[in-house]
């Protein structure tokens, strides 16, 4: 191995040593997660982690895209496991909320309160929204083969929603119809909400049936999306 080959692999172990060590950190600091924190449990001085991740910003956009990019991946590997619309519709749900069981920490970091100061840069916008790509994607081959059949709703789509999701259609270069993203819109919006409850506690002393009530309530979404059973 060159001696260019060998730094370069400790500089790749560095940096994961780094990321794995503040994801620890995560779990106890959440948005107050510090270089000098990270520093001080790897027993080095803060001043060395500069050379490679210059800021708390930088630390936490490598965080915040390995996450996105950790999520998307379990939605998608749940996504490819089967062929009938409502199944990966809940599949892909269960990932989701599986995902987030598993990593609190992560998602607090993606879907908590915003962290003062940082602005997440544009290269995180894409891994953030591969779940509602999924999600559009699944109920689009639905419609497309015939196969939707969405319930009856008594109240009409506003013009101004028409028009922001014609915009995000026509960037996709999709014809889908805004009535079915805008059910989409509602199914990803509820199942990071009942996630984001469960999370972070707002379901204490209400609801103790927590598996039983997600799946009964994002049953009620495919419902009404139009994924028939």
């Amino acid at each position: 191995m060159s001696a260019a080959s060998l730094r370069a692999r400790v500089r790749t172990e560095m940096i994961e040593e780094i990321k794995a060590t503040a994801r620890r950190r995560l779990a106890t600091d959440g948005a107050g997660l510090s270089l000098r924190g990270v520093a001080r449990d790897m027993g080095i001085v803060a001043s060395a982690l500069y050379r490679y991740f210059p800021s708390r910003d930088d630390l936490l956009t490598a965080l915040i895209l390995e996450s996105y990019e950790s999520l998307g991946a379990a939605a998608t590997r749940a996504a490819a496991t089967g062929n009938d619309d409502r199944w990966q519709w809940l599949a892909v749900c269960h990932a989701v909320r599986d995902w987030a069981l598993t990593n609190p920490a992560e998602y607090g970091l993606l879907y908590g309160s915003p962290i003062p100061g940082y602005d997440a840069p544009h290269d995180t916008i894409a891994p953030a929204a591969t779940v509602v790509l999924l999600l559009s994607d699944i109920a689009g081959a639905a419609h497309y083969a015939g196969r939707l059949q969405p319930a009856p709703l008594a109240t009409p789509l506003p013009a101004p929603v028409r028009a922001d999701l014609r915009v995000l259609i026509a960037q996709r270069d999709s014809d889908l119809p805004e009535e079915v993203l805008d059910r989409v819109f509602l199914g990803w919006t509820q199942l990071f909400g009942l996630i984001t409850f469960e999370i972070f506690g707002r379901l204490e002393g209400t609801v103790t049936a927590r598996a039983e009530y997600f799946e009964h309530q994002m049953s009620l979404i495919a419902d009404l999306i139009g994924l028939p059973a």
